[in-house]
């Protein structure tokens, strides 16, 4: 039916622009075979027919651009179950998308990629909840790259600690694609009670002192502003 319907729209726009005549009704000029050009008004004027059948909800449904259907489209159905082990991992797809998705792959590999697969999705919460805060920038790339250029004063230290970002284990990094897809496409966001912040275990920096700890998966600890502190930055 789509493609039929395509057809018969594309037959539409040839028609009106080269057959002398099909916008005003106009009979046919000398010079074009009469029998083509009546076969032809013949059936443009029954795919129009056929067109006023359909309703206008279904037609932008028909002629919309197809969605991308991958294995983690959440939203769209009922999520499938999603296991933090090394079976589901590998039993997903190669994945590829957009800056964003690029954005959080490099992240993910260069903040977590010797983590569990759990540990790597918790990492990945962060940021997108920090997305989704307006207290951080409203995009995956603006999340990550906050601070960026100041040594030692970004977000994600591997942003500016003066090391080159080369992506030598190829085979890690493809695993936190995985990852990083899934979450793009809106797997559940449940490992870390809403965190906005996280740190390694080996540190303790002042900060942690005014956040309440949501979860320690790995080596890591998470955290998100306690009650008070969320209150006062919305009261300005």
């Amino acid at each position: 039916m789509r493609a039929h319907l395509v057809f018969s729209l594309g037959l539409c726009v040839l028609l009106t622009a080269f057959v002398p005549g099909a916008q005003a009704g106009q009979p046919p000029k000398s010079g074009t075979p009469a029998v083509l050009k009546a076969s032809l008004l013949t059936l443009l004027g029954r795919e129009r027919a056929a067109l006023r059948t359909v309703s206008t909800d279904r037609l932008q449904r028909l002629t919309a651009p197809p969605k991308r259907r991958g294995l983690f489209d959440w939203r769209r159905r009922a999520a499938p179950k999603l296991t933090y082990d090394r079976a589901w991992l590998d039993s997903q797809p190669a994945a590829v998308g957009d800056a964003s998705f690029k954005c959080l792959t490099q992240a993910l590999y260069f903040e977590a990629r010797g983590e569990s697969i759990k540990g790597q999705f918790a990492v990945g919460e962060v940021i997108l909840n920090r997305v989704d805060s307006p207290r951080f920038p409203n995009s995956v790339c603006g999340v990550i790259h906050q601070g960026t250029g100041k040594r030692f004063q970004c977000q994600f230290t591997y942003t500016c600690d003066g090391r080159d970002e080369v992506i030598s284990e190829r085979a890690a990094y493809a695993e936190v694609a995985k990852v990083a897809r899934a979450l793009l496409d809106g797997a559940p966001r449940t490992l870390t009670d809403g965190a906005t912040y996280y740190h390694s275990r080996s540190v303790r920096p002042r900060w942690a002192r005014k956040f309440m700890r949501t979860a320690q998966i790995g080596v890591h600890f998470f955290y998100r502003p306690a009650a008070r502190v969320v209150a006062r930055v919305s009261n300005g």
